[in-house]
């Protein structure tokens, strides 16, 4: 297990970006009356957000960058490293980083890089970030995360469109030798990969005509092998037996206690899911906030897109504690701890 701290690193601020268009899933035609309120109940995903066509991951975060840089009143000349933590890049290659490195005008001593994760990336992509700016001295660095994942679901397949929103967001990081102590705790399980996969387009199954032709899975699910396939049984046992197990441990290692944090951030899976962990750590509702049932499951901009939709006011104006805790897809799953601290934080970006 992957345990271990970050000193000197702060985040000053995160932003988020949306698309404008929302589908409310009381209105998806593939499922029922009954289906639709049960799905809502069970998920806790009312509406979500979905890009048109042409707008990708990249564009979002685009967005989010240049509004948070330009309240922080960072110059993007002083910007040293870029991490894009996503499954959905521009292009096969090269790294979305490195176009979005130019698209912002950063300089080209700026590092940049992708890192291909999804529903854990976030909490993966701040340990890395943090631990090569306080190892190299990197003074400003930028963390993008986000998914455009409507664009593999297929429409219909029940048990993924209606769950998968998109989003992008930014964290900013600064090098400050006052903060407090980051810490992670970081898992794998390669075993489980296929329980949320994209059986064709990489170079295991290569993407022909084939891939793109729907068929009926069984009922209610018509997809292609192009399509997003989600095992939602298999992901839900993983997520309630190994996501408690790994934050007990993180506690014990930490010497900490629930009341030692002022909020418990998850991964917005679905609700039915994420209530059943929370029961299991005993957190308190009030601790615990949701943002899915406004943009559903956005993979790794979760974490960030719900302190920015549901914490905003508190992160802007006083110091709170987080934990945090992302899981999904690989199979993966991260724990995390820090501190926000008056950082910067506008409201959502919809385009």
């Amino acid at each position: 297990m992957a345990f271990f701290s970050v000193q000197n690193i702060s985040i000053r601020g995160i932003s988020a970006a949306v698309p404008s268009k929302m589908e409310a899933n009381i209105d998806y035609e593939y499922l029922s009356e009954k289906e639709k309120k049960l799905l809502i109940k069970t998920t806790g995903v009312e509406q979500k957000r979905r890009a048109p066509e042409g707008m990708t991951t990249s564009d979002l975060c685009f967005e989010a960058a240049q509004k948070l840089l330009f309240d922080l009143k960072w110059n993007p000349s002083e910007i040293e490293a870029l991490i894009f933590v996503s499954q959905s890049s521009d292009y096969y290659l090269p790294a979305t980083a490195i176009i979005l490195q130019d698209r912002l005008n950063f300089p080209k001593s700026c590092m940049a890089f992708d890192i291909g994760l999804g529903c854990s990336g976030y909490i993966y992509g701040l340990s890395v970030l943090s631990s090569i700016m306080n190892t190299a001295g990197l003074s400003k660095a930028l963390l993008m995360a986000g998914d455009v994942s409507t664009a593999t679901c297929s429409r219909e397949d029940k048990s993924t469109y209606p769950l998968f929103g998109d989003a992008g967001t930014v964290t900013a990081l600064e090098l400050n030798k006052k903060a407090k102590p980051i810490t992670f705790s970081l898992y794998s399980d390669g075993s489980g990969h296929k329980a949320i996969m994209i059986p064709h387009g990489g170079l295991r199954n290569k993407a022909s005509k084939n891939s793109f032709k729907k068929k009926e899975v069984s009922k209610g699910i018509v997809r292609a092998d192009f399509n997003l396939v989600l095992n939602g049984l298999d992901v839900f046992n993983f997520s309630i037996k190994e996501v408690p197990a790994a934050l007990k441990d993180f506690m014990e290692k930490t010497k900490q206690k629930n009341e030692d944090f002022n909020y418990f951030v998850m991964h917005q899976a679905n609700k039915l899911m994420n209530e059943t962990i929370r029961k299991k750590v005993k957190f308190e509702t009030e601790q615990v906030p949701y943002s899915i049932s406004k943009y559903g499951n956005t993979s790794s901009a979760s974490i960030p897109l719900t302190i920015v939709s549901e914490l905003q006011n508190q992160v802007k104006n006083k110091e709170i504690s987080i934990l945090m805790t992302g899981f999904g897809v690989g199979l993966s799953w991260a724990v995390a701890s820090l501190s926000l601290d008056k950082i910067t934080c506008p409201e959502i970006i919809e385009l």
